[in-house]
């Protein structure tokens, strides 16, 4: 049965941020994920953990500079000691949060730029994050990010994301899935967990196109959510979309695995 985290950063806006946790909680989530947590004490956001029998799944490296548009600084040639010093601030949240799982952004690329380039520093920040994450019994992953939800985001395409892993060969390094951007990019998501799932660290879910819940759009969730068991995966799968109306009201197709 998938194990369903409730993204915060997206879902109960109702609520301030640190009430969202208990929030999660009264719906049945057992697991949270969110954007950031960088804006709040590490030991605050603990205590909400803790409070309310919640795991954290998932949260982000620092990304740059947010509200000037970065998404992520792992690919960005010449910010090689930034990205070092995010994923020490990182690892410094996780210790406390209690996390186990990292995602770190790649960043953007513009068209005139040296896509090999990007690459190769990529893939070294990936070895350096994944070395001293490995040190701190945690694992990384990074997740390919259709265009038109962020256009100009450097890792796209699920291939890339894995041939980029095994190039790393770190053992703890390994792809977040979020099905919503591998309808968009991709689609056959079926075919693609059956090949990929076995070197999956996290996945997401919402509908398509819109971002809603998952019972709406374009993708036949309990197909998947069965084919996640059939394929052993027993990782967080997190609900990263914006409820359509009140979030707890949208929860409706997600009751079978709350309970």
């Amino acid at each position: 049965m998938p194990r369903l985290a409730a993204n915060l950063t997206m879902m109960y806006n109702e609520h301030p941020f640190l009430d969202r946790f208990a929030a999660a909680a009264k719906d049945g989530f057992k697991g949270v994920e969110f954007l950031f947590p960088y804006d709040h004490p590490a030991r605050e956001i603990r205590s909400r953990l803790d409070a309310n029998g919640l795991t954290q799944a998932l949260f982000n490296g620092p990304p740059g500079d947010w509200q000037k548009g970065e998404r992520g600084l792992a690919s960005l040639p010449g910010r090689e000691e930034e990205f070092k010093r995010s994923i020490d601030k990182a690892l410094e949240y996780a210790a406390i949060i209690g996390n186990k799982t990292l995602h770190v952004m790649a960043g953007l690329i513009r068209p005139d730029q040296d896509r090999a380039r990007h690459r190769e520093v990529y893939i070294r920040n990936l070895a350096h994050a994944a070395s001293v994450a490995r040190s701190a019994g945690l694992t990384v992953v990074i997740e390919p990010i259709n265009t038109r939800s962020i256009p100009g985001f450097f890792l796209n395409r699920q291939d890339e994301a894995h041939a980029v892993c095994a190039e790393v060969g770190a053992a703890n390094l390994k792809v977040q899935m979020d099905l919503f951007h591998v309808q968009i990019v991709e689609g056959d998501i079926a075919m693609k967990m059956r090949q990929y799932l076995k070197d999956v660290g996290h996945m997401q879910v919402a509908g398509v196109p819109e971002r809603h819940e998952p019972d709406t759009g374009e993708v036949h969730y309990p197909y998947l959510f069965a084919l996640i068991d059939e394929l052993g995966y027993a990782g967080w799968v997190g609900c990263e979309y914006h409820p359509a109306k009140g979030t707890s009201e949208g929860l409706g197709w997600a009751r079978p695995w709350l309970r």
